[in-house]
């Protein structure tokens, strides 16, 4: 594989970045350099450390490390969520919508951290 961007992980964590910035739309004005530029920063950051680490795949510690840090982004994302929904800026629903996304993304990075061999480089 020599894509970043074919791996399910990359392409649901864009995806939950893109309903993202879809719902902070609708977000009051008041937020917007706080939670709408954090909860937008972090979902991003998932994706761009996800390009990060696939391009360092051939040192091991380096790969994790950034896969890590994705992660970090996803939990970070997950709180951002939690703000927007005990502000009534979501509903329950979409609430429980973007946490199921990210808890997939999050089991999807675990995979790649505790399987660094299977995303090695195979130059």
């Amino acid at each position: 594989m020599n894509n970043f961007k074919k791996l399910t992980v990359y392409q649901k964590s864009f995806s939950l970045a893109m309903d993202i910035f879809e719902i902070t739309k609708k977000f009051p004005k008041e937020e917007q350099y706080a939670l709408t530029s954090q909860i937008r920063r972090s979902s991003r950051a998932i994706c761009s450390n996800l390009g990060e680490a696939y391009r360092k795949r051939q040192y091991e510690a380096h790969f994790v490390s950034k896969v890590s840090d994705s992660d970090m982004e996803n939990s970070e994302t997950q709180i951002w969520i939690d703000f927007a929904f005990s502000c009534q800026y979501i509903d329950e629903t979409l609430k429980n919508k973007l946490e199921q996304q990210s808890d997939e993304i999050g089991r999807l990075l675990f995979h790649m951290i505790k399987n660094p061999d299977k995303y090695k480089s195979k130059s």
